[in-house]
């Protein structure tokens, strides 16, 4: 008896209308910003862009608020979703991003973008982008007066971490016009690349019940420009207009990590990103966990604790 093959809207419950655009059936929990003193994490949205309705969610630790306190470790976070469902708002970022702030102490800012297939690539880089010079030109207190600039991590999950990492190469070329904001490295967990060639992981996981082929082959048909393909600089790493930066990355002195698992159908692509720099004399930790699926520190709180803890020895 053969196999019923999966629906990759169905799946994720949204429908592609006849104007390329998806109507979410799915509801998603967000959570909002609270500044209620008995938090351990403090939250406030700033807009970025009113006419695009960009904004970015900063996370504080209450302990900041104690009398000369020092200035934190500043993470930079672009949320998953398959770049068609989520924001910064979404309740399992939202915890995630307060969990990662108290736990160290460090300052989070988590990013809301353009979602595809309504604002296809380069939409979500152009965002993140401007991301990353609003908060260059902000005064907003907790910024000037809590965040370390000088110590700035550009983070992401799934889809985010792809985010990260293609602006992060992105943002070499002009790393100084950031200044203050100065980009110490890469924090990429699960990060989702493609290409026409499918990898191993890909063909063993197939079925996945998190993401299955099919969703990540609709990931990238709704969220690549129309027409590419896979192989395209927004989606496969070893684009050449990328891999010829990654030796600027080395000058620089950016250090990376790459967080994966091996129930993740993606997996060996993120392996093939840790040859790539080290191949390039970049400096790579990996962690790689036998254990576990795509997004699973949304779901397992032990998972997440783990992460952040990596995370911690790898900024501190």
């Amino acid at each position: 008896m053969s196999k019923q093959p999966i629906d990759p809207y169905k799946h994720l419950d949204i429908v592609l209308n006849p104007n390329r655009t998806l109507t979410r059936l799915r509801h998603i929990p967000h959570t909002a910003p609270s500044s209620d003193p008995t938090l351990p994490v403090l939250t406030k949205d700033l807009t970025i862009n009113q006419q695009n309705n960009t904004w970015l969610c900063l996370f504080l630790p209450r302990i900041a608020l104690s009398p000369n306190p020092k200035k934190l470790p500043f993470i930079v976070y672009f949320h998953g979703g398959g770049f068609i469902v989520a924001s910064a708002a979404s309740t399992m970022f939202h915890h995630f991003c307060a969990a990662m702030s108290a736990a160290f102490p460090a300052m989070v800012a988590s990013v809301k973008y353009h979602l595809a297939p309504e604002h296809r690539f380069p939409a979500t880089y152009d965002d993140t982008v401007e991301a990353l010079e609003f908060i260059r030109d902000n005064n907003d207190e907790w910024l000037t007066k809590h965040a370390n600039m000088s110590s700035c991590y550009l983070m992401g999950s799934s889809v985010g971490a792809t985010i990260a990492y293609f602006v992060g190469l992105h943002e070499i070329d002009t790393a100084p016009d950031l200044e203050p904001l100065k980009i110490r490295g890469l924090i990429l967990c699960q990060v989702f690349f493609g290409g026409t060639q499918r990898c191993e992981s890909e063909i063993r996981l197939e079925d996945d019940e998190v993401v299955p082929l099919c969703v990540i082959d609709m990931f990238w048909e709704l969220a690549l420009p129309v027409g590419v393909d896979r192989d395209h600089e927004y989606c496969n790493l070893r684009a050449e207009k990328w891999v010829g930066k990654l030796g600027m990355m080395k000058e620089l002195g950016w250090r990376v990590l790459v967080s994966g698992n091996d129930g993740d159908p993606v997996i060996d692509r993120e392996k093939d990103l840790v040859v790539l720099l080290e191949e390039k004399g970049v400096d790579v930790v990996s962690d790689f966990d036998i254990d576990g699926c795509h997004g699973v520190e949304y779901d397992d709180e032990s998972k997440a604790n783990q992460l952040i803890l990596v995370v911690k020895r790898f900024v501190s």
